[in-house]
């Protein structure tokens, strides 16, 4: 089988089905069928956004959970069969930026998300993984799909959020954002220790998720400005940490108005428009406040994959209770990204079962 279908950018604006050559294997990589995928906004942003930049014909998605279908010569820990977790963020291990400890920007900035920014995604019958041996984890037995798939992506960023974020046990912690990064955000902030948990969002079906997760009270950013809420909330003094996990490109400048002196700003948004990102120069200490900025692609690779998963399998997390609209099918990949992209107020995430 030669040929194959896929869900694809044909351009800027415009999505639809392809025919596409199947992938092929070179000697460290594998070729994967899916078993279940998970449309992001990250998709959104790429599409009708145009965050980066013109791309023509590329098969869409980064989030997937499948069974292995071919193997290279030189893969030694996988084989035809085995159910695989495959994350966003594949690097190459055999580079520089990999020795330095920054293997998510391998070969140049962002070089390790690979996955529909500059090769053809997991929307499709088959897909290429690049050097599987440190790309891909088994997938636990009896793990449900609709859990693992959230590993790929959504708790591994939403969880560096955290990690980025310096939390100090008992510190104060906001989280901008609860879409499904930030409801990892959180989830991780509370694993780390945070005390006072500030969740800044306002849908009903996220706000609850997030007290669940660890939230210990939210901000509606409707009901006004979320900087003035959370320093009212503060008595003027801030917070010791933000998690910036959505909004716009004005959000930076929000947090680093509520961050307290010596504080973190951790980035894990995907910023789709805009030039430049403002930083409020007085808020800022003139540049000289001790506030740092910090922004992360999350790690990938295997070892990542297998600490999502034990976080699942000795319940610290439950990122299965984000799957609000589950699909089955191949042909429904179309249905659930426009779901993503139109984010009815019932929505965090949607994932599609497919066929083994």
């Amino acid at each position: 089988m030669n040929n194959m279908k896929g869900f694809a950018m044909l351009e800027i604006g415009k999505v639809g089905w392809i025919d596409a050559e199947r992938p092929s294997a070179g000697p460290y990589d594998a070729i994967v069928r899916p078993l279940a995928v998970a449309p992001c906004t990250s998709d959104v942003h790429t599409v009708w956004e145009g965050a980066l930049g013109e791309r023509k014909n590329m098969i869409l998605g980064h989030e997937a959970v499948g069974v292995i279908d071919e193997i290279g010569s030189e893969v030694k820990d996988f084989k035809p069969d085995d159910k695989v977790i495959i994350p966003a963020v594949t690097p190459d291990w055999r580079s520089m930026e990999a020795q330095d400890e920054i293997p998510m920007h391998s070969n140049g900035m962002l070089g390790g998300w690979k996955f529909s920014n500059f090769k053809n995604g997991v929307f499709a019958e088959y897909f290429h993984v690049n050097d599987a041996d440190m790309n891909l984890a088994l997938l636990p037995k009896g793990m449900p799909l609709e859990q693992a798939v959230m590993l790929s992506d959504m708790a591994t960023t939403g969880i560096q959020g955290a990690e980025m974020a310096n939390i100090k046990t008992g510190s104060t912690v906001a989280v901008i954002g609860i879409g499904p990064v930030g409801l990892m955000a959180v989830a991780g902030a509370s694993i780390l220790g945070a005390g006072r948990l500030i969740a800044v969002g306002s849908r009903k079906v996220t706000v609850d998720l997030a007290l669940e997760y660890g939230a210990s009270e939210v901000v509606d950013y409707r009901k006004g400005g979320l900087v003035g809420q959370i320093l009212e909330k503060t008595n003027g003094k801030g917070v010791d940490s933000v998690i910036i996990a959505g909004g716009n490109e004005n959000t930076i400048s929000d947090a680093v108005k509520i961050v307290k002196p010596g504080g973190t700003v951790s980035n894990v948004n995907y910023y789709g428009t805009g030039d430049t990102l403002p930083i409020p120069r007085i808020e800022w200490g003139s540049g000289m406040a001790h506030k740092d900025i910090r922004g992360g692609l999350t790690t990938g690779g295997r070892l990542r994959m297998e600490r999502m998963a034990a976080l699942c399998t000795y319940g610290r997390i439950k990122p299965e209770k984000m799957a609000t609209h589950v699909f089955e099918g191949f042909d429904k990949i179309e249905e659930a990204l426009m779901l993503m992209k139109d984010k009815p107020r019932d929505l965090i995430k949607p994932v599609v079962l497919l066929e083994e």
